[in-house]
């Protein structure tokens, strides 16, 4: 069963690390995730849990999963990319 959203905290230090595995400037998740590039900036620079409404968190959380990213919550708290999601194209055109 998935966790609930709001089951992790999300840091944005996990933010970073997520952008990064998608290769994603801090735009792209803005558009992504309907929050407003000035909001992401200000909660990037900021370490430790986000400090936002949970609807802020909520939509970056959704952006993210969106796309195959997971959140990670066992010994560590981190970020992957789905497996599925690993094997398909890695961005060179359409496949056959």
């Amino acid at each position: 069963m998935p966790e609930r959203l709001d089951s992790l905290a999300i840091t944005s230090e996990l933010i970073r690390a997520a952008r990064a595995l998608l290769r994603w400037e801090q735009r792209d998740l803005a558009r992504a995730s309907g929050v407003s590039l000035p909001t992401i900036k200000r909660l990037e620079v900021i370490p430790g849990n986000l400090a936002a409404h949970s609807s802020t968190v909520t939509a970056l959380r959704r952006a993210f999963e969106a796309v195959g990213i997971e959140f990670i919550n066992s010994n560590a708290s981190g970020v992957r990319l789905r497996a599925d999601l690993k094997k398909k194209d890695p961005g060179n055109g359409p496949g056959p």
